[in-house]
C-alpha cells in the first residue's frame, strides 16, 4: 500500500434473474437480431470487387510506345525518388536489330520492384521523365512467400496485345506536353 489507490473488492450477491443470465442473453439475441439487417461492411471477394477511389495507386505497369517499344531507358530517377528504395535496375545497351524493342540505346536489362517495400506513393510515376512508369487500378496479387513479391519485367511491362490504360493517371499538363512533337521526349 504504498500510494493508497487500491480498491476494496466486493463480491456482490447476484439476484434470480442475473443468475439464470435471462437478461444477458436477451440482450445477446436483439443485437444479434439488429446485425442481421444492417449493410454488411465486407463484400465476397473475387465474386464481388468493392468500388476502387479515381486516385487508387495500385500494382505498378512499365509502358511501351505506339510502336510496342519499351520506354524505359534506365536513367534511374525512379529508383531515387523512391522513398521505400523499392526499385532496382541494371541498365544495358541497345544491340542492332533491337529497335523494334527499346524505344532508346539504353534500356533496363533488369527492373525490379520489390512490393513488398514499395508504400504506392507514385513518387517513381511522377519522376520518370519518359513516361514509362504508371500505377494502375489492378490489386497486387496475393503469395506465400516473399520472393513472389519482386515483381521482375515480365510482370511489369505491359504486354503488345494488351494495353493498359493510364489516362486517368495523366494531368493535363503531361497530355498537354506530349502534343509539341518538336521535343526529342515525344518523337
Amino acid at each position: 500500500m504504498l500510494t493508497n489507490r487500491s480498491k476494496v473488492v466486493v463480491k456482490k450477491e447476484m439476484n434470480f434473474w442475473e443468475r439464470i443470465y435471462l437478461p444477458a442473453i436477451l440482450g445477446g439475441t436483439i443485437i444479434t437480431i439488429k446485425h442481421l439487417f444492417k449493410k454488411k461492411a465486407t463484400v465476397k471477394f473475387p465474386e464481388v470487387k468493392r468500388e476502387i477511389s479515381e486516385v487508387w495507386r495500385g500494382q505498378h505497369v512499365l509502358k511501351r510506345d505506339e510502336k510496342g517499344a519499351e520506354r524505359c531507358t534506365a536513367c534511374g530517377l525512379c529508383a531515387v525518388a523512391c522513398p521505400a528504395e523499392a526499385i532496382t535496375m541494371t541498365a544495358a545497351e541497345r544491340k542492332k536489330g533491337e529497335e523494334n524493342l527499346y524505344r532508346e540505346e539504353k534500356y533496363a536489362s533488369v527492373y525490379e520492384i520489390n512490393m513488398l517495400r514499395c508504400i504506392f506513393c507514385g513518387l517513381c510515376e511522377e519522376a520518370c521523365p519518359k513516361e514509362a512508369i504508371f500505377l494502375t487500378d489492378r490489386l497486387v496479387t496475393t503469395d506465400y512467400g516473399r520472393k513472389g513479391f519482386i515483381y521482375g519485367k515480365d510482370k511489369l511491362v505491359e504486354a503488345v496485345d494488351k494495353r493498359i490504360d493510364v489516362t486517368k493517371r495523366q494531368t493535363p499538363e503531361v497530355l498537354e506536353f506530349k502534343k509539341h512533337k518538336l521535343l526529342s521526349h515525344n518523337r
